[in-house]
């Protein structure tokens, strides 16, 4: 199997894997969403400590450690990284078993667009004719969500504005690699131990045995879509890697449907024009890789 292939294979392997964490977090009743999360970090930490070592990335967590005794702004920032991705970690294992996995699912959707347009208000990026298209198009599906309800789902407003901010000051600090995410993972971790170890939470187990044998899948499940993922972006084109991110969501959309949720006849006109947004940042992303 040839390299790309490979890569493809495993993006795939991570959507999937994210998708089944999705539907995972639902079964875990009645640990709450603060608690599954605590689990997910303290078992998800361990197994990215042994990938990290398997495959030579352990040379950035060292790289970045000493950049903290040389940069203490460091000391901010990284902290201030890790609760950015820990809200959005939190949160997608908090919708699933509130009803609120479709919001999220569409703040995934609209994610690409987001980026699109930190890349132009941050670094002056110029938009080409479809992706403003495709922009003008996320716009009008907003525009109707606020004229429905006179508010745009808070789930999917944290996805949309939280990841960016994430992404641009994991960017502008260079921490964006594997020695970032650790560190990022690492100061998330007094929070989730006392999520998890929590009295309400120990007592859980008591009531549902269950729980022994579906919180280390969770965790197991976790590392392996994260390391599929992180695999993957080094065997993929970054065109191709993008355009694969697409499969996710729409395998949230999915889950979210399963577990009993419905899109309202009112939001075919706010998922419509998203969903199109897509669509036309899909057809932008294969037409510069055939260009290549």
């Amino acid at each position: 199997m040839s390299p790309v292939a490979r890569g493809v294979a495993l993006s795939v392997l991570a959507s999937v894997l994210f998708g089944a964490m999705y539907y995972l977090s639902a079964l875990l009743a009645p640990l709450s969403g603060e608690q599954i999360f605590g689990w997910r970090m303290l078992l998800t930490v361990p197994l990215l400590a042994l990938f990290l070592r398997w495959s030579g990335d352990w040379q950035l967590v060292r790289a970045t450690t000493e950049r903290l005794r040389h940069e203490p702004v460091l000391w901010l920032v990284l902290p201030a990284s890790a609760a950015l991705l820990g809200v959005q970690l939190w949160l997608f294992l908090w919708a699933p078993p509130n009803g609120r996995a479709l919001e999220v699912s569409l703040g995934y959707f609209m994610l690409p667009l987001s980026m699109v347009l930190a890349g132009r208000w941050v670094y002056g990026e110029r938009l080409t004719r479809l992706q403003q298209l495709a922009v003008g198009c996320a716009a009008a599906g907003v525009l109707h969500e606020l004229w429905r309800v006179a508010q745009f789902s808070w789930p999917a407003a944290v996805v949309v504005i939280g990841y960016p901010l994430y992404f641009l000051l994991r960017r502008h600090y260079r921490t964006d690699h594997l020695g970032g995410l650790w560190f990022d993972l690492l100061f998330m971790l007094p929070p989730a131990t006392a999520f998890a170890l929590s009295a309400e939470g120990i007592g859980v187990y008591m009531q549902r045995p269950l729980l022994g044998l579906l919180v280390p899948l969770l965790g197991i499940i976790s590392a392996s879509a994260l390391v599929s993922y992180i695999l993957s972006s080094r065997l993929l084109p970054l065109g191709l890697f993008g355009l694969l991110g697409y499969v996710e969501p729409m395998l949230l959309v999915a889950v979210a449907l399963l577990l009993g949720e419905r899109i309202a006849t009112g939001q075919v006109w706010t998922y419509g024009p998203i969903w199109l947004a897509v669509g036309l940042l899909l057809i932008e992303g294969l037409r510069r890789l055939r260009r290549r």
